[in-house]
């Protein structure tokens, strides 16, 4: 056997099974969250959130390109670079387990007998291929997000630290030093879970040159290790550009130089310096400092990948995020600041009180000849009692704190200990955040459902409602990974513990320690499994290192040893097969549409030129997708609330943006400055003021800096408002001759808006909401979407008329806050022939919970269409409205939910007596069998049991109002029950 070649083959071969997984069921668009924004700015090199990913976006802007001006392909494209790097990712692991197996059985590659050869081979095949068909490392091979990528450089840096090993020229070694340097530096450009694998590496270096190994020297190497990680991330990333601006600052504000001019001396001193010490100690021949010099020089030219963001900001594209054009803005971007950040080591309880805010470092901006100081950051000072080390239970938000209570058992009032800290710790942190995804992916995973448990083999055999069972994110693997990982685990431990040793720390590093430093808070608005791959792979190769076990075990038993290795290669392949087998159906995307099309249908709620506000990612991602990609709608100004709180992007709502005209405020870039007075304005009402006052007085007021306004604090001073509400006044005839007004709601129009402020601030972004009705004169529709109408801090739900998915803002009060004004013809048109439903007919695509939320959503607003339609004695519509919502989202595909419920009383309104029958059968069977099996197994989940309930109450009520007493009877009863059991 010649083993180099068959490793090799062996290795491109399983190569070629993952891609092809891969590519059957890669996504064929932009999937929700973060992908709708990275296929967007790779397509045109614009600047994602921070801390970007500029390496990433020049892949993808490569692999675009294949999409020969097909602009519905960019999507495909860019995420087949995932496949790509998923793949590869299995290459390298597939050649990392066989030159740890060869370490394991004390070979060279090549060295061993055919029989180890081939043992080796196959323990690689099993513990790659477990790998490939791995719950989070699939998810995330088949979308265009930046952790493939990342495992990729992760999986290439393991595999070439071992290649090194083998090396024994020093010279030639040194090479791969430097190639490993250059990874490295790339992967910032990806990003940084890339460099928890240092440590583990600098093991590897240590027991190559070093025999004896002994506590102090493993210590050191740590040591030193953490110190490479700490000058990357600190010294490196944030800290060169940090030092940059500190000499520009100095030459320009203390000196009187141009702009840019310290930058200059800085990069000419900074590269002079590191030229002349790799030249110095090639010249002196000391030969450590030159190839730590050299790792340098090649770590900071793959980091140069972020000149890309500096320079795209500077052309202003419409996505900007932070608009770093700038070193001073840059670095803010580099440090996330926007994020805020958590305590690590030590810091406070969420009950600890806040004592003071003092101010802390000056924040400066670009003035006209110098940088200007124009805020300053904020210290908390905490008050010492309630101070803690390794502080996990830190947020003071009031969700969170709810959930520290419930997660410890704390009551109200009560401070937590040091115990409730650990035990949320280990209970939330690394149990619920971490072990659950371990578990999902060696184990099962109960469904697709946010915070679902594992399973286990007894879950097999377990009788569970429908919901759970036809729920295609439910698998069960038997066990069988997990077992095979922990004999693997155990038998490299007892064959080779220093490499033992390397990958428990790695498997430590990108796991639990990942835990430990991101300190999540106690809810999370996603699952966050992707995070932890790195440990998923290690894992791999101990389940890879099972067919060896199993080959040293039979082989005492079975004399052909090649029987003996086929027994062990059958068993073990027992994993991959059935993790290919269960995650098969969760984890194809082809032939799913609904992501993009739903921001489809948010855009073609909208009239033309429409200025549209949005709550948070989720809702804006595939809107930048489909405008910024494949130029849908782009007269539609999508504005994210939270980002409206900052100067830079008002900044950019004042710029043209394809058809979409800048914003019509009637305040300056420089009244929404950071730091200046309206960052945030508070409600100080005044005696001598009663009701509403007038917004445009009020802007005025703002406009012109009026001192009456202003109230000082401890660190800075802020503008206030007298009053919590204001009032417009409304120009009834201009607005009729404009024809914006539906002729149903004409009655109900008012000639003085009157908007309450809900909490005791407005926000930045409330200011600029005001700020835009007020001068917006009704030239431009604005909409709202559902969480952006609950985001502001402004009530203006009873001024909002639905026209499909989108909220317009009109002036027309609605007496009743428990219903919704529609447009009926509007939201008809849009919805019965301009709203999108690709797939949503087919059983076999699979839609995650993500998916079917925004299905709701749709359901929902047929629902609202429908009653509106009834209102106005317009059944037929109303009758078209609900079959068309069963028709394009129908319970084979999306199964029916709580807003269906509704859907069966509206039926029996419109005529549809056996259909609405059938669904409420369909239902209450489901209902039961969920809360029978709660309640029997103990579970708590009150929001799942109060669904449920609310279902068989409803049908109740349904059919006693439409007279079949029975059925209402029955529905009646079976609530009854289960309301009792809650009870008891």
């Amino acid at each position: 056997m010649n083993y180099i070649k068959v490793n090799n083959l062996t290795g491109w071969f399983v190569f070629a099974i993952a891609t092809l997984v891969y590519w059957l069921t890669v996504e064929p668009t932009a999937s929700f969250w973060d992908c709708g924004e990275f296929i967007a700015v790779s397509y045109k090199l614009e600047v994602p959130h921070p801390p970007g990913a500029p390496l990433f976006l020049l892949i993808g802007r490569f692999f675009s390109l294949f999409a020969l001006g097909d602009v519905e392909r960019v999507a495909y494209w860019i995420n087949i670079s995932s496949v790509l790097s998923s793949g590869f990712s299995i290459l390298f692991l597939f050649w990392t387990i066989t030159a740890l197996a060869n370490k394991l059985m004390g070979l060279k590659p090549g060295q061993g007998t055919d029989d180890q050869n081939w043992s080796i081979i196959a323990a690689g095949i099993v513990g790659s291929l477990a790998y490939t068909f791995s719950d989070s490392f699939w998810f995330s091979a088949v979308e265009a997000e930046v952790y493939a990528i990342s495992s990729f450089f992760t999986a290439f840096v393991v595999w070439a630290i071992l290649k090194w090993e083998q090396i024994d020229d020093d010279r030639h070694r040194n090479r791969w030093f430097l190639l490993l340097a250059y990874t490295v530096g790339l992967s910032i450009g990806i990003h940084l879970l890339n460099l928890v694998a240092i440590p583990a590496l600098g093991l590897i270096v240590y027991f190559k040159y070093y025999k004896e190994v002994t506590t102090k020297g493993v210590l050191t190497t740590l040591a030193v290790s953490g110190a490479i990680i700490l000058i990357i991330m600190a010294g490196v990333i944030p800290g060169l550009p940090s030092l940059a601006f500190s000499f520009e600052l100095f030459f320009v504000n203390s000196l009187g130089l141009p702009f840019k001019s310290g930058i200059i001396v800085f990069v000419l001193l900074f590269l002079g310096a590191l030229i002349y010490g790799i030249i110095y100690s090639e010249k002196k021949e000391k030969v450590i400092l030159n190839t730590s010099l050299l790792a340098f020089a090649f770590i900071l030219i793959g980091y140069s990948s972020y000149t890309v963001v500096l320079i795209r900001s500077n052309y202003n594209p419409p996505i900007d995020e932070n608009n770093p054009e700038n070193v001073n803005t840059f670095v803010s971007y580099l440090k996330r600041e926007q994020y805020g950040d958590r305590p690590l080591f030590y810091g406070q309880y969420f009950t600890t009180e806040l004592q003071e805010q003092k101010k802390g470092a000056p924040v400066y901006a670009k003035g006209e000849t110098e940088y200007d100081i124009i805020d300053y950051k904020v210290d908390a000072i905490y008050d010492k009692s309630g101070m803690t080390i390794l502080p996990r239970m830190y947020s003071s938000s009031a969700e969170h704190a709810k959930r520290y209570r419930e997660i410890t058992g704390l009551r109200a009032g009560q401070k937590p200990t040091f115990g409730d800290n650990l035990y949320f710790m280990f209970k939330y942190q690394l149990g619920h955040m971490y072990m659950r995804y371990f578990m999902w992916n060696f184990a099962g995973r109960e469904s697709d459902v946010q915070d679902a448990s594992w399973t286990s083999p007894a879950d097999a055999f377990k009788k569970v409602p429908w919901e759970l069972e036809n729920n295609k994110g439910r698998n069960n693997y038997l066990f069988i990974p997990l077992i095979l990982g922990l004999i693997g685990f155990f038998y490299q431990y007892r064959k080779d513990q220093k490499n033992f040793s390397v990958m428990l720390l790695l498997f430590f590093l990108t796991g639990a320690a990942l835990v430990l430093y991101l300190n999540s808070p106690p809810s999370e608005p996603r699952e966050r499994d992707y995070i932890y791959v790195g440990s998923f792979y290690v894992f791999s190769i101990w389940i890879g290192f099972a067919v060896l076990a199993m080959y040293d075990l039979f082989q005492r038993f079975i004399a052909n040893k090649k029987a003996a290795i086929s027994t062990s290669l059958i068993i073990c392949l027992s994993c991959p097969a059935i993790m290919a087998s269960e995650n098969w159906d969760d984890h194809d995307r082809s032939d799913r549409y609904f992501s993009v099309d739903t921001a489809r249908n948010f855009l073609a709620s909208c009239a033309p030129n429409a200025i549209l506000f949005t709550g948070g990612d989720n809702d804006t991602f595939p809107l930048w997708y489909v405008q910024e990609v494949e130029g849908f709608r782009t007269d539609v100004r999508v504005v994210v609330l939270s980002y409206f709180n900052t100067d830079w992007y008002i900044d950019q709502m004042m710029r043209q943006a394809y058809e979409s005209e800048p914003f019509p405020f009637s305040l300056t870039s420089k009244d929404y400055r950071q730091g200046g007075l309206n960052d945030f304005v508070v409600v100080m009402e005044r005696e001598n003021i009663k009701g509403a006052i007038s917004l445009e007085q009020y802007m005025k007021l703002v406009r012109e800096g009026n001192p009456a306004l202003r109230v000082a604090t401890s660190i800075s001073a802020y503008n206030s408002i007298p009053s919590k509400s204001v009032y417009l006044n409304v120009d009834t005839t201009s607005v009729l001759s404009k024809g914006i007004i539906p002729s149903t709601l004409e009655d109900y129009m008012v000639p003085r808006m009157v908007f309450n402020i809900k909490d005791r601030v407005l926000e930045k972004k409330d200011l600029a909401i005001l700020d835009i009705i007020l001068t917006n004169k009704w030239e431009r529709p604005i909409y709202f979407n559902n969480t952006s109408l609950a985001s502001v801090n402004i009530d203006i739900r009873r001024y909002a008329v639905q026209e499909g998915n989108a909220y317009r803002l009109l002036p027309v009060e609605n007496p009743d806050n428990q219903e919704t004004f529609v447009d009926v013809d509007i939201m008809y048109d849009n919805m019965m022939n301009n709203f999108y439903w690709r797939g949503l007919q087919d059983p076999s695509i699979y839609y995650t919970e993500d998916y079917r939320n925004f299905v709701l959503n749709h359901r929902a607003s047929f629902n609202t269409l429908a009653e509106s339609l009834l209102m106005a004695d317009d059944t037929e519509r109303a009758k078209n409205a609900l079959l068309k919502s069963l028709e394009v989202m129908p319970d084979s595909v999306v199964p029916y939910d709580h807003f269906t419920v509704r859907m069966v009383s509206l039926l029996m309104e419109v005529g549809e007596e056996e259909k609405a029958k059938e669904i409420a059968a369909t239902m209450s069977v489901r209902a039961d069998e969920m809360l029978t099996y709660m309640f029997d197994n103990l579970i708590a989940d009150s929001f799942t049991v109060q669904k449920n309930l609310i279902v068989l109450n409803e049908l109740a009520r349904v059919f006693r109002a439409y007279e079949d007493p029975e059925l209402g009877k029955t529905y009646e009863e079976l609530f009854r029950k289960h309301y009792g059991m809650m009870n008891n």
